[in-house]
This record gives structure tokens, C-alpha cells and sequence, in this order.
């Protein structure tokens, strides 16, 4: 495939969708997913007129995203019935808020989408997103709970667990780069550990603080993402890495081992290796495997996998990786590293560009995509040398 005239044709490929009235950001979307189907299709078979095929593409994936994203907004008219805000209070009762969402009669998943909704300010993709459930699904689930709290009123505040739960995922769409809420949201646990001393809000903290420290080095100068592995750790900031260590180790020794101290445990092994082959992956395994016993979680579960794979070799990872749904987020994307590891590069690309196609953001349906381009590109290379 012929890397330097698919870049070349970007430009006019776009411009033809403008021109038929697709706004500039919704085109470069569709143009992207037009390349990520010619990565995927075109080393089998060129089309023979590859300008024409771009653009019969990107105009079909924009017009989906187009009913799609209008199908979203008449779902979201019908259940978000929020009253307007009366006056703002002269304190910040953000916390509270947090707590009043978390209300008794819910169960833990409705309250958790109640407060992600009515106070994170996240929206219902976003949110059945994170929950791996389909919008309209989420949609529902959160209709159902303003109904519930709105006849039961908000005279009995919530658990804490529910609160944390929320906590670390507003804090991980912020820290997703989707909507800036990851300050946010370490502001919100600082205030709860002062008021609750409790070892998983500790774990909390340090877990928030840790992933903060690394915000810099996750991306280029271009925006592109940059994995673990790759990047600058001299851009990692030392101070809250310093301060994460400190609350995490504070809350260990209190003998409570919970999910949240468990996940800072992993990050700060990340944070502590000078390099990324000095990573100390045999511990990272143990700490997965404690967080599997705590969870259950599939998604904990494909982690692990793939720490294996860093421990034991790829084909230990891909052995631990084919005892899980295919269907899991990641799946494929974790499938083509350790495929790329085990020296499988046909395989390895084919899984790339597949998993492009099912990435939750555009910069890690970018990542992917030059991945699975470099991938074919060294394989030509090694074909003509």
C-alpha cells in the first residue's frame, strides 16, 4: 500500500466533503476512518481509483456518524429533564452534591450514573461508555433514577464507595482528554480524605496522583498519543509521583487492601521504573492478580494479560488473553501487541487496523493506525531488501 498517496490525497478527500456540507471536524473524522478501511483493505487490493473509493467511504462514515449523533441528542432531550439551577451557594457544595447523588434507594450502578450526569456534567455516551453498556441503555438506567430520587427526595446522603466509584471515573475522563475534569476530580478526593480517613480514599488519592504525574509525557507535540513504553519520563512529575508514593504506602500499612490501593500500587511500579525494560512486571502480575481476586473485573482481567505477556513472554500473555471475550474493549488492540511481540507482523497489523475501528477516542484510533501502517511498511522493506 502506498503510504505517501493516501497523505497525498488526505487534503482533497476532505475538501470534497466540506464542499458537500459536512462540517470541517465531523469530515477529518470520516476521512480518518476512510483510511483506517484502506490500511485494513488496500495491501490485499488497490482500488483503481483510490480518490474516488476514499471519498465514496469517508461520505458513508459521515453520514452514519451524522444519524448517529442525531439519534443520540433525541434520546437525550427525552430524558434529561434536569430543573434549571437556582442561585449558587457561597460554598463549594460540589462534595455534597456527591453524596446527595449517591442516595440509598439506588442501587450503586443508577447512582453512579445519576452523579456522573447531574453533577460531573459527563454525558450519556460518555457514560455507557465507561460502563461498556449501549447509550440507549444508559439513557434508560439514569431516566429510571431521577424518577426514583425525585419521589424519595435527597434527605439521605449515600456511601462512600459509591462516591469513590464516581470520583475515579469523572477523573478518568478527564484524564482521557474528552472533557477536563481530572483536576476536578483530585480536587473533590483531596477534600473527602480530609473529611473520611478511610485506606481506599487514600488509595484513591495516590491513584489519581500517580496518572496525573505522567499527563505530559502521554502525548507528542502533535497530540499524538504516546504509550507507556515510549515515553519522556523525564517529562513525569516527580513531585506528585513522590506525594502519590507517600499516601499509597501510609494506606498499605493499615493492613485494608482495596481495589483503588491496589491500581496505585501497579502505577507507582510504572512510576518507580527508571526505564521502561527495568519495569518490574513479576510484581505487576501479583498486584493484577490481587486486583482480580478483589473484582472480578474482565477489564482487570485483560490487563493482566498483557503484564504477563511484559513477565512471561507474548505467547504467555496471548495464552492468558484467549481465556477472555473477544468482544472486551482493548481486546484486539492488546491482541496485536502481543502478536507484534511474538514476531507475528501480518497478524499483528491486520489486528491494529481492527482495533482502530473500535477505538473510544481519535487519538487512540490514530495510535493505532500508524501502527498497523508502520507495521506494513516494515514488511514491504523486508520484502524489497
Amino acid at each position: 500500500m502506498d503510504e505517501a498517496l493516501l497523505r497525498s490525497l488526505t487534503p482533497s478527500v476532505l475538501g470534497v466533503l466540506v464542499r458537500r456540507g459536512a462540517e470541517f471536524a465531523a469530515a477529518e473524522d470520516a476521512v480518518q476512518e476512510a483510511l483506517i478501511e484502506a490500511v485494513r483493505l488496500w495491501p490485499a487490493e488497490q482500488p483503481r481509483d483510490p480518490k474516488g473509493w476514499l471519498v465514496t467511504v469517508a461520505w458513508r462514515k459521515f453520514l452514519d456518524a451524522t444519524r448517529s449523533d442525531a439519534a443520540r441528542r433525541r434520546r437525550e432531550d427525552l430524558v434529561d429533564q434536569e430543573p434549571e439551577p437556582g442561585p449558587a451557594a457561597a460554598v463549594d457544595d460540589t462534595l455534597q452534591l456527591y453524596f446527595l447523588c449517591a442516595h440509598p434507594s439506588l442501587t450503586p450502578s443508577s447512582a453512579v450514573a445519576l452523579t456522573l450526569r447531574a453533577v460531573g456534567g459527563l454525558t450519556t455516551r460518555q457514560i455507557a461508555r465507561a460502563y461498556l453498556v449501549p447509550e440507549a441503555t444508559m439513557a434508560q438506567r439514569i431516566s429510571r433514577a431521577k424518577r426514583t430520587v425525585s419521589a424519595v427526595g435527597f434527605d439521605q446522603p449515600g456511601d462512600v464507595a459509591t462516591v469513590l466509584r464516581v470520583l475515579y471515573l469523572v477523573f478518568n475522563e478527564g484524564y482521557s482528554g474528552d472533557v477536563d475534569l481530572a483536576a476536578e476530580a483530585i480536587r473533590l478526593t483531596r477534600q473527602l480524605a480530609v473529611v473520611i480517613d478511610h485506606p481506599e480514599v487514600a488509595g484513591l488519592l495516590a491513584l489519581m496522583l500517580l496518572h496525573h504525574a505522567r499527563r505530559a509525557g502521554r502525548t507528542g507535540p502533535d497530540g499524538s498519543l504516546v504509550p507507556l513504553a515510549e515515553q519522556d519520563r523525564g517529562r513525569w512529575d516527580t513531585g506528585l509521583i513522590a506525594e502519590g508514593v507517600v499516601i499509597l504506602q501510609a494506606a498499605l500499612a493499615r493492613d485494608r487492601l482495596g481495589e483503588f490501593q491496589a491500581q496505585a500500587a501497579i502505577a507507582a511500579l510504572h512510576a518507580d521504573a527508571p526505564t521502561a525494560e527495568e519495569t518490574d512486571w513479576a510484581q505487576i502480575v501479583e498486584w493484577y492478580d490481587e486486583l482480580v481476586r478483589l473484582t472480578g473485573s474482565p477489564v482487570v482481567r485483560l490487563n493482566r494479560a498483557v503484564a504477563v505477556g511484559e513477565a512471561d513472554g507474548p505467547r504467555a500473555g496471548l495464552a492468558a488473553l484467549a481465556e477472555l471475550d473477544d468482544a472486551l474493549p482493548r481486546h484486539t488492540a492488546a491482541a496485536a501487541y502481543l502478536h507484534e511481540r511474538a514476531g507475528d507482523a501480518a497478524t499483528a497489523a491486520g489486528l491494529y487496523a481492527e482495533a482502530a475501528l473500535k477505538a473510544p477516542s481519535l487519538a487512540e484510533r490514530d495510535h493505532l493506525t500508524r501502527q498497523a501502517a508502520r507495521i506494513n511498511a516494515e514488511s514491504r522493506e523486508r520484502r524489497n531488501s
